[in-house]
């Protein structure tokens, strides 16, 4: 899959395709089926599939301060759509100036001029254009006007639910990363770098991996989860990236502040089991399967062991480690 930052990165000699277009957040069941049906549509035409997607996220550029939590770093996205079956992955860089760009403008410059759209298909609740001024209906008028097709999809449901990067960030923020799992197709991912924490592990007999995501991660509630922890063979890049393989170990991982210890600052610990080794520095992930607990503050050391012990063996039950 070809990836491009920027429309100046598209190759000169690019001809006609199939586009979708959206944040994509998390690469859930409902931007699988979009995905997906734009892949159909490019097969059947015999046309390469471009999806484009933005960042930073719209949301903060034009209300600065509202990030939302990210499901997904902008790397792991284009590895998942890759998964897909697109040829290319097309970055905007969201800008101010961008946010400010009528619709019928946007549509032209974006999807005529560099990506020579034949098709275009997107969410039934799409917008564009400044003030989201632009929406199915005025993208199907534009196509109409520039010489391409637009589908509407409706978003895709279970049991009521609409599967949303909304919905699942709420899922995540209250812990539950198994609602998490099923509206996203896989288990939640929290990426970054080992970096030395206290120590304080290794000394109760449980060395932690602390993980330092980026900033706007989406962090599970605090509390203690199942989970597996990744790293590439070799400790660098993210793990999964580009297709490359990676191990994928049983973890007990702690969200939280560790209140036993008056703990002030929030952090990710996975203890990985059976596996004695230094991870410091490498770029890992976690992916939370099963919330165990929420967070507690015990009286003494002896409580807490006693009680990771039981975490430890929870987990293994969970995941037949």
């Amino acid at each position: 899959m070809q990836r491009w930052r920027g429309l100046e990165a598209v190759p000169n000699g690019w001809g006609r395709s199939v586009v979708t277009v959206g944040v994509f957040d998390g690469v859930h069941r409902g931007h699988q089926q979009l995905i997906g049906h734009a892949v159909r549509r490019g097969r059947e035409r015999d046309l390469p599939v471009v999806v484009v997607t933005f960042d930073p996220h719209p949301a903060e550029v034009v209300r600065p301060g509202s990030h939302p939590a990210r499901l997904t770093a902008l790397g792991r996205r284009a590895d998942l759509v890759a998964e897909l079956g697109v040829e290319a992955f097309c970055v905007l860089p969201f800008s101010v100036e961008l946010s400010r760009t009528p619709p019928a403008e946007f549509a032209h410059e974006v999807l005529v001029e560099r990506l020579h759209a034949a098709d275009v298909v997107v969410g039934r609740n799409f917008t564009f254009g400044h003030r989201a001024q632009g929406d199915v209906a005025m993208l199907t008028r534009l196509g109409e006007r520039f010489g391409f097709g637009v589908e509407g999809l409706d978003l895709i449901t279970d049991d009521g639910v609409t599967f949303s990067s909304t919905y699942i960030r709420s899922c995540i923020d209250a812990g539950d990363v198994e609602a998490a799992t099923t509206a996203l197709g896989r288990p939640h991912r929290v990426e970054g770098v080992v970096v030395h924490g206290d120590r304080r592990g290794r000394e109760l007999g449980f060395p932690t991996a602390n993980v330092s995501a980026p900033p706007f991660t989406a962090l599970p509630a605090d509390g203690v989860y199942a989970g597996r922890f990744a790293i590439s063979p070799t400790g660098v890049g993210a793990p999964g990236a580009g297709g490359a393989p990676e191990r994928r170990l049983p973890a007990a991982i702690s969200v939280g502040t560790n209140p036993t210890f008056s703990g002030r600052e929030r952090t990710v610990e996975a203890y990985v089991l059976d596996v004695d080794e230094d991870f410091y520095g490498f770029e890992v992930a976690v992916d939370f399967t099963h919330r165990l607990r929420g967070q507690e503050r015990f009286d003494d050391v002896d409580a807490l062991v006693t009680q990771m012990h039981k975490d430890v063996a929870r987990t293994r039950e969970l995941l037949g480690g």
